[in-house]
């Protein structure tokens, strides 16, 4: 087991307009403690009291905001997960390496992207969604029991509101199965999901004929469109240097030119509000270059920080809040996984887990 922090780690996981949830990491051990505060003023400056591990009846005062609240009839309510990798063994493992740290389930436990999947499908079936989006890497190598367990656990609650898109992983060896854009309509918003699969690379892409694709679903459309994909974009660095370094199509997500397209499309359809994907297993939101929209990464599902996302639709916008995974087999897991890849002199804790503004905060729907 890897070394504990000897002090209580407190993080502002979710907040919304109403409601924060914190999160509070026992010293010595992997345990964490969930608070939730409900009936909190929308759009305000609030102060938590959050129990102290150390000391019974001792509180921690922790300061946040709750987001403000949409005006409006709210239409729906979907959600999205990623990066949930059936199959998977090692979490932390890069290529053939024995360096990590490496964690891997205890002897006799459950596979961990079941206990942290299956923990993730609860606490989605719980919020009534109208849709569940996954934005791909259902798999470690797109193997049939891989997929045949993803199914068991996303499908056979959500049934035909389940909609899937492939990611790099389930296409390593030329399958095309979860392949392919689709349109998804529920009350209030369309969903555009995109395939950016290039099968056999880890790199995506953003065709020609998926603009054209989007182009035209956008302007039929009489309600707002988020686009979502397995791969993040390429957006220019103001840094010349890494700017000129970084445009190639060995570029880790979309390929500069897919991504350049994407944005294109999205100035020219101001029916779409933004753009959002997996693939880096973090929280990050960016802007795009030229429509001004933000482009959105949403951290992994099956290790730290173990989260999924839920968009609730109103008439004026759509509100994003992430929630860590919290029954208490996944956070024991996904808090073992807050240090992995320091070997490689790699923070993963705040890569992954962002800031709370890069996981929850407001979408306008009109520009």
């Amino acid at each position: 087991m890897a070394e504990a922090k000897s002090s209580p780690t407190i993080d502002v996981t979710t907040v919304s307009d109403t409601v924060a949830i914190v999160h509070v990491t026992r010293p010595g051990t992997f345990e964490v403690d969930t608070h939730r505060f409900e009936d909190l003023p929308p759009g305000a400056d609030i102060h938590l009291d959050v129990p102290d591990p150390f000391e019974r009846g001792a509180t921690r005062t922790v300061t946040t905001r709750t987001l403000k609240q949409p005006s409006g009839t709210p239409h729906s309510v979907f959600a999205t997960v990623n990066d949930v990798h059936f199959g998977e063994l090692d979490a932390g493992k890069i290529d053939n390496l024995t360096i990590g740290p490496i964690r891997r389930a205890e002897a006799g436990g459950d596979p961990y992207p079941e206990v942290m999947n299956r923990g993730a499908a609860d606490a989605i079936a719980a919020i009534r969604p109208d849709a569940v989006v996954v934005k791909g890497d259902l798999s470690l190598d797109g193997a049939p029991e891989e997929w045949a367990a993803f199914e068991r656990c996303y499908r056979d609650p959500f049934g035909n509101r389940l909609h899937v898109v492939r990611g790099n992983h389930d296409s390593y060896r030329f399958q095309s199965e979860y392949a392919g854009d689709q349109r998804i309509d529920i009350p209030g918003v369309t969903i555009a999901l995109l395939d950016t699969v290039i099968p056999g690379s880890t790199t995506g892409d953003f065709t020609s004929e998926q603009a054209d694709w989007l182009d035209t679903l956008a302007a039929e459309t009489t309600q707002p469109v988020i686009v979502m994909g397995h791969h993040q974009q390429w957006i220019a660095s103001p840094d010349a240097k890494r700017r000129e370094a970084n445009r190639n199509d060995d570029y880790f997500g979309l390929h500069p030119d897919g991504s350049d397209r994407l944005d294109e499309v999205c100035a020219r359809r101001t029916a779409i509000v933004a753009y959002t994907c997996g693939h880096t297993h973090r929280h990050r939101v960016r802007t795009m270059t030229t429509s001004r929209i933000p482009s959105v990464e949403i951290g992994c599902t099956k290790d730290f920080p173990g989260t999924w996302a839920e968009y609730r639709v109103h008439d004026d916008a759509i509100m994003q809040v992430v929630h860590r995974i919290s029954s208490p087999a996944a956070l024991a897991w996904s808090e073992s996984c807050r240090g992995l890849y320091a070997d490689f002199d790699i923070d993963y804790e705040s890569y992954a887990l962002g800031t709370l503004e890069d996981r929850c905060f407001v979408i306008p729907t009109a520009r």
